[in-house]
């Protein structure tokens, strides 16, 4: 395989703390890197680097002279004056870049809610960060590296990105590094893993999968003495071993070792003692929706984002949700927790029940704002039970990665996931028997994610979890539900698979109603990139029978560009052949053929822009 690029011997230092001291690493075609390790360890810093984005205190980047490397970072890079389409296709007119295939996938899976002619800076912030990475994907790079990708994606959005990711280049050509802290993706997608730690970098074969299996054979090897991330890596890594048999089929390294380490690890919960703990705590009676109907907030009387829905939720139950940003998740969070009240039918709650929420903005921490974290949590209460355990506020506040020194910190001076981790030990210690997490994993690095679980393991009472994160919901509920962006809440016995595969049958038939296709920060409202021709939209807009008879325009017309765009690279071949021998009476009948495929080509292009109009309204 042939090297694209690479760094040799970099350091890097801030102040008296060094990042990366003497790193060499490199890229080579077929790679398809994830990088982990803790917040702070250098992953973003490395990654800069090696776009050339940044330079090192020492060492040096090279890269191959004709290698494109194309690099999305966390930050907001968009010239906010420009418009949608402006942002992402520049200055093409729509037939041009509507002919390209590649571009309308990209187009479909990321940006189908955002207003095509909105100005930038009118976006919200996931609405911006998936237009910067349409951007990217749709121009052609030997090597893209992703700082963070998959925030702002839902279910969905994560799920197209990784089969883009697969499918962009042959399997020995083309290169990406990616940082993210979706477990799922990084199993999904890689088949190597770099973990960031100590100012160094280890390489290692497979997925996240594979790397926890390695890693913890190279602790075993090590004989190393942290037991508390030993137990961690333990636990994690049994959990593996006993899930999908896929999840143990990437590693290329030997694994008996490994597999010594958790033959007398028990299960990650033990569910019918928890569940026998939350019945005593909750008694029979939790939360119990019957027949909720409720309306938009804000809208129409009578548009309706729930439906006549029905949810039990059991003591010790511990459920998933999925669905589309804009489906209503969160507002179901908030009808369970009593924060709104339905336009129709029951909400009753058990006598005994202490709900608590994580919400996503973590606003809840700006009353004490002044304090530091252990006093946060000593305010609370000085210690308390977790699966059988006694704990003391600084033990458990250790647990989630406040080292000693970090637990003095004042909560103003804490990162956006330290904060999510302080805000989740405070809702613990407050000895709810009903906990309610919206979207946990934001700005969690993978360390902590596991940390995070292991407490959730051993937490008796009922849990409700809102994430787009496969990894987290399997390991920590036990069943699934969708919200499928019709008012309705469907039970999911095949898990986060199954409702992939609602969602795609439901958009194939043109059933969907609500909701967004991908990513978070609210509809985008006006039309879509797929209705770029810039028509007024009707009031009432097509019907149903008119967007499915759309959808089989647009897969019609799709596989006819795909015929003409092959005669014409033919034509092109043997014209180059005619002009070479002399022939020009038959390239004069080649070039007429060819002038008539490119009308036919200008006439599927129109009429593949009026299909895709009536589905952007």
């Amino acid at each position: 395989m042939a090297h694209l690029l690479g760094g040799e011997n970099l350091t890097v230092s801030f102040a008296t703390r060094t990042i990366l001291d003497g790193v060499t690493l490199g890229l080579e075609d077929g790679d398809r890197i994830g990088m982990v390790g803790r917040n702070g360890d250098g992953k973003s810093t490395l990654m800069r680097l090696l776009a050339l984005r940044s330079t090192p205190d020492s060492g040096r980047v090279t890269k191959r002279g004709d290698v494109n490397v194309g690099y999305l970072d966390q930050s907001d890079v968009l010239d906010g004056d420009l418009t949608v389409g402006a942002a992402i296709v520049g200055d093409q007119a729509d037939h041009e870049w509507a002919a390209n295939p590649k571009i309308r996938e990209i187009m479909g899976g990321l940006v189908a809610d955002v207003d095509w002619h909105a100005n930038v800076h009118a976006l919200s912030g996931g609405q911006k960060r998936r237009v910067a990475l349409a951007k990217l994907l749709i121009e052609d790079h030997d090597v893209i590296m992703l700082d963070e990708p998959t925030n702002h994606l839902d279910v969905e959005g994560v799920a197209w990105l990784s089969r883009h990711l697969k499918t962009r280049w042959r399997a020995n050509q083309g290169a990406f590094l990616v940082v993210t802290h979706d477990r799922w993706f990084l199993d999904e997608v890689c088949n190597r893993t770099w973990e960031v730690h100590d100012a160094m970098v280890d390489p290692f074969d497979g997925g996240y999968a594979a790397y926890v299996l390695a890693r913890a054979e190279r602790d075993r090897s090590a004989s190393v003495v942290e037991s508390k991330r030993q137990q961690l890596v333990k636990k994690e890594l049994a959990w593996l071993r006993r899930g999908a048999p896929a999840r143990t089929s990437k590693p290329k390294f030997r694994i008996e070792a490994a597999n010594e380490l958790i033959a007398d690890v028990p299960d990650p919960r033990d569910s019918v003692a928890l569940s026998k703990m939350a019945t005593a705590r909750l008694g029979k009676d939790v939360l119990d929706l019957e027949g909720v109907s409720l309306d938009f907030l804000g809208g129409d009387a009578g548009q309706k984002l729930f439906d006549n829905v029905t949810l039990r939720l059991a003591p010790g139950q511990r459920l998933g949700l999925v669905g589309v940003n804009g489906a209503g998740k969160s507002t179901l969070l908030r009808l369970l927790n009593g924060e709104i009240a339905p336009t129709s039918g029951k909400v009753k709650r058990g006598k005994t029940v202490v709900t608590a929420v994580l919400s996503q903005d973590v606003k809840e921490l700006d009353d004490v704002s002044d304090l530091r974290v252990i006093e946060v949590i000593e305010r609370e209460k000085r210690s308390f039970s977790v699966g059988g355990k006694e704990f003391t506020a600084g033990q458990l506040v250790e647990q989630l990665g406040f080292t000693k020194e970090k637990q003095w910190t004042p909560v103003t001076d804490l990162s956006g996931g330290e904060r999510r981790r302080l805000q989740l030990l405070r809702l613990l210690v407050g000895e709810p028997n009903v906990l309610m997490l919206d979207e946990p994993t934001n700005d969690l690095d993978t360390d902590t994610l596991a940390a995070v679980e292991d407490v959730l393991d051993g937490w008796p009472g009922t849990l409700v979890v809102v994430s787009h994160d496969r990894y987290l919901l399997e390991r920590v509920t036990d069943s699934q539900m969708a919200l499928l962006g019709d008012g309705k809440l469907r039970g999911l016995p095949g898990g986060v698979d199954q409702y992939l595969e609602l969602r795609e049958a439901a958009l194939a038939s043109g059933a969907v109603t609500g909701g967004t296709s991908s990513g978070s920060g609210g509809a985008g409202g006006g039309s879509s990139p797929t209705a770029a021709s810039g028509s007024a939209a009707p009031v009432s807009g097509p019907s149903e029978a008119e967007k499915r008879e759309a959808r089989k325009d647009l897969n019609r017309i799709d596989r006819q560009l795909s015929k003409i765009a092959q005669q014409e690279e033919k034509l092109h071949v043997q014209m180059a052949a005619k002009s070479q021998s002399g022939d020009f009476d038959a390239l004069g009948e080649l070039n007429a053929k060819l002038q008539e495929l490119l009308e036919e080509k200008e006439g599927l292009e129109l009429e593949w822009l009026e299909a895709a109009e009536v589905l952007g309204e």
